[in-house]
């Protein structure tokens, strides 16, 4: 029986196809330097080497999936080529910051920091001139749309009902919303 390092790759590449979870394992563990090696030629912001190992793994089991057995490519070169393809991927996908605002909004409903309710009339008076304070800057800040979406959105209504409220389409009310929160975290 051939031993693993006789194995050639491309034979690994058919047995994981069909199911062969070792064969599988054999290449991952074969080429896991190389995508190592591939990973340390780049950068990626807000990630580190072990992100851009992990794409590159990605990026060797799509080759294992995608190796045309009929070309007289070696896998080695076609899994090189994955392995850098993924990791680029993985760069261009986190610069375009397409997801930024969902992983960087905040709430506004903060239900972890309840409002204390107090009869002191100095913390009324105060409360009274921060509430000023804040509707002031909402007034000064915010478009006459992202406030009628703000107050039907403080009424917890969703964001069909408030598109059906104001006659726009869901995506504006989306849109609105995620200015508003760009506007108002800094002021926070």
């Amino acid at each position: 029986m051939a031993t693993e390092k006789t194995i050639s790759d491309e034979t690994l590449v058919m047995n994981a196809r069909s199911g062969d979870t070792t064969a599988l394992d054999t290449l991952m563990n074969r080429f896991k330097p190389l995508a190592k090696a591939k990973a340390k030629d780049y950068f990626l912001t807000g990630g580190d080497l072990d992100d851009l190992m992990q794409e590159g793994m990605i990026g060797l089991y799509k080759a294992v999936l995608d190796f045309d057995t009929e070309k007289s490519v070696p896998f080695a070169s076609f899994a090189s080529l994955c392995i850098v393809r993924q990791i680029q991927t993985a760069i261009k996908a986190a610069s375009r910051k397409k997801h930024l605002p969902l992983n960087t909004s905040l709430s506004l409903h903060n239900e972890e920091l309840p409002i204390p309710r107090t009869e002191n009339p100095e913390t009324l008076f105060l409360g009274r001139e921060a509430y000023h304070n804040i509707d002031e800057f909402l007034n000064k800040n915010l478009s006459h749309l992202e406030l009628e979406v703000l107050a039907l959105y403080m009424e917890e209504k969703s964001h069909a009902e408030i598109a059906a409220a104001i006659g726009k389409p869901p995506k504006t009310v989306e849109n609105a919303l995620g200015r508003i929160r760009r506007k108002i975290t800094p002021y926070l």
